[in-house]
């Protein structure tokens, strides 16, 4: 029964860490007055990148997709590149009222500037604002030091403004629509988003496994208003993490899309493939799917090593037999990482990682690149 409680908190432990963007324990500063309690929190990041091959960074020095050379555009591609930012830093606050009710404010300064991240509030279940999108979980990631992560993770990924209600282990919401979609000629073409975008998780933990499910529902739409058509596009994953003994956890995840791409996560050109295509005036829908693996393993002293492997690929075959133009869109991305963690002290984290990303296209071409990043975090 030791055995499984020790799990139990060390798959909590590290799911919480990846939700912080840390590897190590957050800490905050608390204060308060009549029963009113405030806590700020944070980190300031440091992340530094070298790309051994064509220079694929972002903010964040995060590897993109987008930015790898395919086909002929691989031959003598200049090479060795360096960069370093702190956008990835982070101010939060978290403040809970006598009556229960809690208010959640936070932003960081990606790709430069300061941005909202959370902005929300929350009492008896009813959850109003900006946070993450409930077709979403942390249980089956790998932990990371490039923030953008493997691909083929369970949901979104991301941030959305939505109302959500939750009752133990099961969560519903309506959120903000994510859709877009290919006309005849290639071209991305903006839609009307009539509905809500409707999800359902249910995520719950048991001795050393934690686990997850959800589903979503959208509508794909567009009205020009002389011409019109929508479709039902949905969503589905799994995702779950296992203890194995005290120091080593195996976690993965699977997802499906048909008609909601936007939320296979790091699908097409770097975040989401397009939903459908237009066809002749009739939205058609673009189907996908993705999975990732990973380990990682406590090496005691406040060092930790992660491996992980992610891959998505999309179903572009009718849209090029409907002769929509996909010959360059990205149909497989598949990304490899490999770190080391350590906190030397509490709220500190240094970590080195390898990563390689490889894409492939419609039309065959394909392309590769490996990156070595690092990275400093102080935590308070």
């Amino acid at each position: 029964m030791k055995d499984n409680n020790t799990l139990k908190l060390a798959v909590r432990a590290t799911t919480a860490a990846m939700v912080m963007g840390i590897a190590g324990q957050a800490s905050a500063i608390e204060v308060g007055s009549n029963g009113y309690t405030a806590d700020i929190y944070g980190y300031a990041r440091f992340n530094a990148s070298y790309d051994i091959e064509e220079d694929i960074g972002i903010s964040t020095r995060a590897g993109a997709f987008s930015a790898i050379n395919t086909g002929a555009a691989e031959d003598d591609e200049a090479k060795g590149y360096f960069s370093a930012d702190a956008v990835q830093t982070r101010l939060g606050v978290k403040a809970t009222s006598p009556e229960g009710v809690k208010v959640v404010v936070e932003g960081d300064f990606r790709p430069g500037t300061l941005r909202l991240r959370h902005g929300y509030g929350e009492y008896n279940g009813v959850l109003l604002g900006q946070t993450w999108s409930n077709f979403n979980s942390f249980v089956g990631n790998t932990a990371t030091l490039d923030f953008d992560s493997l691909a083929g993770l369970a949901g979104l990924q991301g941030r959305i403004a939505q109302a959500r209600y939750t009752t133990g282990a099961l969560s519903v919401s309506a959120e903000e629509p994510i859709t877009n979609f290919l006309d005849g000629a290639g071209a991305t073409t903006g839609g009307k988003q009539g509905l809500p975008t409707l999800t359902a998780r249910f995520e719950q933990s048991a001795g050393g496994l934690s686990y997850s499910a959800a589903a979503l529902v959208q509508e794909v739409g567009y009205d020009t208003g002389t011409v019109d058509d929508s479709i039902v596009g949905y969503a589905a994953f799994v995702a779950a993490k296992m203890g194995l003994g005290d120091s080593v956890t195996l976690q993965g995840t699977l997802s499906y899309t048909d008609g909601a791409n936007s939320y296979l996560y790091r699908s097409g050109e770097n975040f989401g493939a397009e939903d459908a295509y237009l066809n002749g005036g009739d939205l058609e829908s673009i189907a996908g799917y993705g999975g990732s693996v990973g380990m990682g393993f406590d090496l005691g002293g406040g060092r930790k090593a992660n491996i992980g492997y992610g891959l998505v690929t999309v179903d572009w075959d009718d849209a090029e037999a409907d002769g929509a133009a996909v010959a360059s869109k990205s149909e497989t991305n598949q990304n490899l990482m490999a770190n080391y963690m350590w906190s030397p002290v509490k709220n500190v984290m240094m970590g080195v990682e390898y990563g390689f990303f490889k894409r492939e296209n419609v039309n065959g071409d394909d392309g590769d690149a490996s990156r070595i990043l690092f990275a400093g975090q102080y935590n308070f």
